[in-house]
């Protein structure tokens, strides 16, 4: 009986009643002071600019058509600011599922910008939805770069990179 009480805890465990939902992990390491823009929303967006806040081996393997590489653990503030032509326009920041983005889109948000979003879901919804993704020769790919084992869980499409 103790065996068939194991195997079916086993069961139950691995088949993903034990994982967190993708809003419960934003919601546990985010603080939600930057809105959020939903995947479909960032795919109708025309005039925004899209900002990369992940590290430069993760934008060369996948990215967002036109996102300006912007970084995380090297964001330069000042460097960014260049990119940018005013504090009232439209600014979408992602990273793999947009932990590392609430972070960058509060330092744009304390420097007087306006209209700063985070995409729900980062990388990993946009490929998970269907959208395409960029190499560092702008050709589509379908590899996308998961960061780690950990995060990777969230990438449900595509061909899963690790370093």
């Amino acid at each position: 009986m103790k065996n068939i009480i194991l195997y079916i805890f086993a069961l139950f465990y691995t088949s993903g009643f034990s994982q967190e939902s993708l809003a419960a992990v934003l919601k546990k390491y985010n603080k939600e002071r930057i809105p959020y823009i939903a995947v479909s929303a960032l795919s109708k967006q025309e005039n925004a600019v899209i900002l990369d806040s992940r590290a430069l081996a993760e934008y060369n393997i996948s990215h967002l058509k036109h996102a300006v590489f912007v970084g995380y653990d090297d964001f330069n503030l000042k460097q960014t600011i260049k990119k940018l032509n005013n504090k009232q326009q439209t600014i979408i920041v992602y990273c793999s599922i947009g932990i590392r983005s609430e972070d960058i889109a509060e330092k744009l948000k304390k420097a007087g910008y306006t209209n700063v979003y985070n995409l729900y879901g980062g990388i990993f919804e946009w490929k998970n939805r269907g959208f395409k993704v960029y190499n560092s020769q702008e050709q589509e790919t379908d590899s996308i770069h998961t960061y780690s084992k950990k995060w990777g869980k969230w990438l449900k499409k595509g061909i899963k990179i690790y370093d």
